[in-house]
């Protein structure tokens, strides 16, 4: 593996596990395991967490669904399997998913950079 293509998978790894931790539009696989409550706050804001539901295979993957670094993992170890077995399937998958990734990168210093402005 060259060190272009194992950039290539951690940044596919990077954009497929904040898809699945954090995105919207994956909100449906959470929702099973996952249960979303709001405070109010004394001071009126509103803060948002979450609880996960059940007990044992279902609070299993309610826990991994909520962690990063876990759920990272097994992202990354599926990037791996996907493009070392079933290349010409995963490699316009992971090329895109790397793009992605770029651009969340790029997005997130943008903001950063005009909030400190």
């Amino acid at each position: 593996m060259t060190v272009f293509e194992f950039f290539l998978l951690a940044l596919a790894s990077f954009r497929l596990t904040r898809l699945i931790v954090f995105d919207t539009i994956t909100e449906f696989v959470r929702r099973p395991f996952h249960r979303t409550v709001e405070e109010v706050q004394p001071d009126g804001t509103v803060e948002e967490y979450i609880e996960i539901k059940g007990r044992g295979v279902q609070k299993w993957i309610g826990e991994l669904l909520s962690c990063y670094w876990c759920t990272g993992i097994w992202c990354s170890i599926f990037i791996y399997c996907f493009y070392r077995y079933f290349f010409q399937l995963a490699e316009p998958v992971i090329i895109i998913l790397a793009i992605a990734g770029v651009a969340a990168i790029i997005e997130t210093m943008v903001i950063d950079f005009i909030k400190e402005r």
